[in-house]
């Protein structure tokens, strides 16, 4: 079992002399164990949180937003679905497979925690380049936990995605996504808990796994990370499905006053948010708390991040009727404690006073403060020289779909289900959002989006540009967007250039936001990605996850083409903005260029017209251009329907000549929508009326994929070859390197 080392807690100088004027005294042991959990940047956002609260985060729809353990949001009839996500990317370094799961785990029990079901996962990833055995290695064993996990418990993965990228060879990102459905009058109050209400700790029990958890999140990886496996928690799927039915059953019957996760700093952080939060102190007893490890001492039992528990306030009226729910599930329990009115928090052991503090001083760490410098390369990249376009066009369409970061992903989603609960009405790679059947009258679209290469070479732009592409894709489902949630990853805060391009995608959430007028209801940040082996932080990478809702008559649309002889439209303009672009960096090897910008005053017009036209049901299929350009959206629609088409390039509209730059360049927001020929005229009319930019480029027939210009061929490809191109990257891969070990 690993002991807690708190003679120099890993905190500030600043910090520590901070902690002695405010308890008026050296902190014991167990005090700064548990300061060293909670004023960690992973559970505290201390370089942060100012920044945070630039974001828009009200609206008509929300119910509750950043602060909680998940955002709220009202759906309509009663109903409200509960959003978060969570990463855990240092642990998944050491450990690919437990990491991954244990974070599954862990953004479960948020949105638990509000009272609702988890209905739906979906994980964003970044891994090294594919050609890294190391890179395949994570990659691997990150599927097999993430399915793993989701599968035993019963929620299913509909969506994510995945970038390749060196930057994230040694600091693989694992990000989890969880949506949650429940009644708005079964939320579970958030700060009703009051004075003598009881304190349980149900599911698992205290082991070492998991200790210093939290701090060791908020360092940069060494290479003795390795080594650290004691700060890796130990994954259970199959007590989190009894705790998840039980926790429902308790929730139901109207018995829990409160509750939270018990994740990053263990009981030390969720014993203290909560009863900050409510303005109470709590006593505890840790004699109480299960301990599966005879002489775990205090500090350890409190900052212990052992999976699969929660904390349940209860009333001592319904002490009996929580008790014998937890029975019937044959799940473990324990009374640790109650809430006083004194706002302190107090820690027995052995009938000593083991730690004494108050509530809110423990949960709030002081702020650093931290300064931003542009980094230099930014402006030296953005000049890089438009390079030759290539001989062969074709090749370089082929080799774009077999590009690891466009490539068919059923290598991953046939890992896992994804249709368990019967809630899902469309599937991974069916279109660009999941969609997902609600109880009342409408459905929910969910996607998530990131793009690393273009936030490293503009953090603001790039920024902007996942979110237009979020709302896209939820647009090209016939979905409203209604909510986000964000995920800033990113290296070594106390770098000034790391921290610049962190304020720089605050700055380009708060604006793209306010311009669409969404909110967003949460998020998460991940600071300290990077490590002193290679001495490489990871790309800025910030991740988007958006829910929009649709009627549950909004006929169902998907990305592939259905039909012969239906018309091909390209909604939107076509820029020279190939910088950031896969074509350049998988195709040319040119990491440079002035990425896309996305024209702000026009963006919630454009995207709300396109959402109207889909929902009217006059389109057969919808998909946003992004990765690739338009000539890797149109293929893909083929190659997922079967069908080919002829495109003429001179009727795209655009203010570009360069012929690389029509087909490949990702300005954004772009559609390709297809409709039968009687509802072309309607579609367009339409579009037009609201001054956006529309053409009817072209013909969904024949077999093969055919993109012209001036009427001379510019990229003739058969069918079965873009199909074999785009689907064998990841199993070829990945099957090969599993055989050769």
């Amino acid at each position: 079992m690993t002991t807690v080392q708190v003679q120099k807690p890993n905190l500030t100088d600043e910090e520590i002399r901070y902690a002695i004027k405010k308890l008026g005294r050296e902190p014991n042991e167990v005090e700064w164990a548990m300061l060293e959990a909670q004023w960690s940047e992973h559970c505290s956002y201390k370089s942060s949180k100012p920044l945070l609260r630039l974001l828009p985060s009200k609206g008509p729809r929300v119910i509750v937003g950043p602060g909680s353990d998940a955002g709220v949001i009202d759906v309509g009839n009663g109903w409200v679905v509960t959003l978060h996500i969570e990463s855990h990317n240092h642990p998944s370094a050491i450990d690919p497979c437990g990491g991954a799961a244990t974070g599954v785990g862990g953004v479960v029990r948020d949105i638990l925690s509000l009272g609702t079901r988890p209905i739906a996962l979906l994980d964003p990833l970044r891994f090294g380049a594919l050609g890294s055995s190391h890179s395949r290695w994570l990659f691997d064993n990150v599927i097999r936990g993430i399915g793993s996990y989701g599968n035993c418990i019963g929620v299913p993965t509909v969506g994510g995605e995945v970038e390749f990228d060196t930057s994230f060879e040694r600091n693989c990102l694992v990000d989890v996504v969880c949506l949650g459905l429940g009644l708005r009058d079964k939320l579970v109050p958030g700060g009703s808990i009051r004075p003598g209400y009881l304190v349980y700790v149900i599911g698992g029990s205290t082991g070492g796994d998991g200790i210093q958890g939290a701090s060791f999140a908020s360092r940069t990886l060494t290479e003795r990370s390795d080594s650290e496996r004691s700060a890796v928690q130990v994954p259970d799927p199959f007590t989190k499905k009894l705790i998840i039915e039980a926790v429902l059953e308790a929730v139901d019957a109207g018995i829990v006053q409160g509750m939270k996760d018990l994740g990053g700093g263990g009981l030390a952080c969720g014993l203290s948010e909560m009863a900050s939060k409510a303005g109470m102190g709590m006593e505890i007893n840790l004699d109480n708390v299960r301990i599966r490890e005879p002489g775990m001492r205090p500090a350890e039992i409190m900052i212990s991040e052992s999976q699969e528990r929660m904390i349940v306030i209860v009333k001592s009226k319904n002490e009996e009727k929580l008790t014998r729910i937890l029975d019937k599930w044959e799940l473990g329990y324990s009374r640790i404690g109650h809430l006083t009115n004194d706002g302190i928090l107090r820690i027995m052991h052995q009938n000593h006073l083991a730690a004494e503090a108050p509530a809110k001083f423990v949960a709030e760490a002081p702020l650093s403060p931290r300064s931003g410098r542009k980094p230099p390369y930014i402006d030296e990249l953005s000049d890089a020289p438009e390079p030759q376009i290539p001989e062969d066009l074709n090749a370089t369409l082929l080799a774009l779909l077999g590009s690891p970061n466009i490539c068919s992903r059923a290598w991953i989603y046939r890992q896992y289900d994804f249709e368990v609960g019967l809630r899902t009405i469309i599937r991974p790679g069916q279109a660009d959002s999941a969609v997902i059947r609600l109880p009342n009258s409408r459905t929910l679209a969910i996607t998530t989006d990131g793009n690393s290469k273009q936030v490293y070479l503009d953090p603001y732009w790039g920024t902007v540009g996942i979110l237009s592409e979020a709302f896209s894709n939820l647009v090209a489902t016939g979905a409203e967007p209604i909510a986000v949630v964000d995920h800033l990853q990113y290296g070594n805060p106390g770098n000034p250039e790391v921290f610049w391009t962190f304020k720089e995608a605050i700055r380009a959430i708060r604006d793209y936001l306010k311009a669409t007028r969404v909110p967003c209801v949460g998020g998460k940040v991940s600071f300290y990605n990077e490590d002193t082996q290679t001495r490489t932080a990871i790309k800025p990478s910030p991740v988007i996850a958006a829910v929009g809702l649709r009627n549950a008559r909004a006929p169902k649309i998907g990305s592939a083409l259905a039909k012969e002889e239906d018309d091909l439209l390209i909604v939107g303009t076509t820029l020279p903005e190939l910088g950031g672009s896969e074509y350049y960096e998988s195709v040319q090897g040119l990491v440079g260029g002035r990425v896309p910008k996305v024209n702000l005053r026009t963006e919630r017009q454009l995207l709300r017209t396109v959402t109207k036209v889909i929902e009217s049901g006059v389109v057969e299929a919808a998909h946003d251009i992004s990765k690739g350009g338009l000539a890797v959206s149109l293929a893909e629609m083929a190659i997922q329907g079967q069908k080919g088409f002829t495109v003429n390039l001179d009727k795209v509209p655009t203010k570009t000549t360069n012929i690389a730059q029509l087909l490949f360049s990702e300005s954004k927001p772009r559609f390709v929508l297809e409709s039968r020929p009687k509802n072309t005229p309607r579609i367009m009319r339409r579009l037009r009326a609201a001054r956006i930019r529309t053409a009817k480029i072209g013909r969904v027939q024949g077999g093969k994929i055919q993109l012209e210009s001036h009427e001379d061929p510019i990229i003739t490809i058969p069918l079965s070859v873009a199909v074999d191109a785009w689907s064998k990257t990841l199993s070829k891969t990945m099957d090969a390197a599993v055989s050769s070990t």
